[in-house]
């Protein structure tokens, strides 16, 4: 857990994400729920092990609902969906 400035320390995030013989996951790529085309967005295993957070489109610029989880052995599983009703 962040300590009380909300700033990760080394010890945290190894602890929080253990890496084991490979690294967290920071990028990966994922097609738009509005036009599906493919987008390469940034991943930050600091923010803890499970995320919810909005992100456009680099193509449409239309918003998304995105949950990232990390497992165990720091990859990334990331689910898309329109942030639109």
């Amino acid at each position: 857990m962040p300590d009380g400035d909300d700033q990760w320390t080394d010890d945290e995030v190894e602890e929080a994400f253990p890496l084991g013989d490979g690294v967290a996951e920071t990028e990966a790529i994922v097609n738009c729920p509005h036009c599906g085309e493919p987008n390469e967005i940034a991943l930050d295993p600091g923010g803890g092990s499970e995320q919810e957070y909005v992100e456009d489109c680099g193509v449409c610029c239309r918003p998304w609902l995105m949950y990232v989880r990390y497992t165990r052995d720091g990859s990334a599983e990331v689910e898309v969906y329109s942030s639109e009703e």
